[in-house]
């Protein structure tokens, strides 16, 4: 497993790194038995950074890392969640509910710190109160000893911009934007560099987009987006190759994106996912891939609040 470095905050995290919410049963329901091997397979084998979220699972996601990082000693992994969404249409950024989620969550995950804080999906809550009130939470939080570095998630790339030209975080969750389909993250490297924030690339498979596997009804993606994804897809497979291979392979092979989160809840999907980031990757056949995609190349979907749609 590779190391980089994440923005300022002195961590050296995989490139690989695993993204939780496969726990909480939000792609099929899993056996919590697998889930939990599946953790310890992805620390064995070099992963370092876990991210999860209240939200994934409504709570379950947590509950059953808690269960499999209690057997694993502290200084093996980094550990980043997140507060302000609860619930499909339930979010609450307000300074009172972050200091409480954050409590809930080191309960259910079995530990007196996380290492990484982050609002979730700030698009959907209102812009001056992740200024002026959620923000300070975290600035408070990380000062009590409680969270090591704080941040924000969402997809809108604009959000983002907005916040750093406005406050000061450690790091940034971007996902769907740094994948075969969607490049469109590296508009924001510059602005990072200049801020010196962490960057974590989650959905490397555009949440499903990118595989072999019918893509999920509740995907926001248009008909255009997934038509021309299936059609690249398609293209693998007579090629031999699983498309959501060289989906990760593309991701973790840029050196500007310190860590791209992968999620499963399978110990042979988690391996599987390992090997490849360590395989050269057919540059060829990729090129063959973008080209399949051009015609949708950065095209995305709305998500969040009026005022965060450009």
């Amino acid at each position: 497993m590779r190391y980089r470095k994440l923005g300022n905050t002195g961590l050296d995290v995989s490139v690989l790194s695993y993204g939780a919410s496969s726990l909480g049963s939000v792609f099929r329901e899993i056996n919590e038995t697998e889930g939990i091997r599946t953790v310890h397979t992805a620390i064995d084998n070099g992963i370092n950074l876990i991210d999860v979220s209240p939200y994934y699972g409504l709570t379950k996601a947590e509950t059953v890392l808690g269960k499999a990082l209690n057997e694993i000693s502290r200084d093996k992994f980094i550990l980043s969640t997140k507060a302000g969404r609860y619930g499909e249409k339930h979010f609450d950024f307000s300074k009172k509910r972050i200091m409480g989620s954050l409590e809930e969550s080191l309960t259910r995950l079995q530990t007196d710190y996380v290492d990484i804080l982050l609002l979730h999906d700030i698009e959907f809550g209102s812009f001056d109160q992740i200024i002026e009130e959620a923000i300070p939470a975290l600035q408070q939080l990380k000062q009590e000893g409680k969270i090591r570095f704080f941040g924000v998630s969402g997809l809108p790339l604009s959000i983002f911009e907005r916040v750093l030209h406005q406050s000061e975080v450690d790091v940034i969750l971007s996902y769907c934007h740094y994948c075969l389909n969607d490049t469109s993250l590296l508009s924001l490297i510059p602005l990072l560099e200049e801020k010196k924030t962490g960057l974590m690339n989650a959905s490397p498979l555009s949440m499903g987009l990118l595989s072999s596997m019918p893509v999920a009804d509740w995907h926001p993606a248009d008909k255009e987006i997934r038509l021309i994804c299936k059609q690249a897809a398609d293209f693998c497979l007579e090629n031999g190759v699983d498309i959501s291979k060289l989906a990760i392979q593309f991701a973790v092979q840029n050196k500007q994106i310190p860590t791209t989160l992968v999620s499963t809840a399978s110990e042979e999907n988690m391996m599987k996912n390992i090997v490849w980031t360590e395989e050269p990757m057919d540059v060829e056949l990729v090129e063959k891939v973008l080209d399949i995609l051009k015609p949708i190349h950065n095209k995305t979907w709305p998500s969040g609040n009026n005022e965060y749609v450009k």
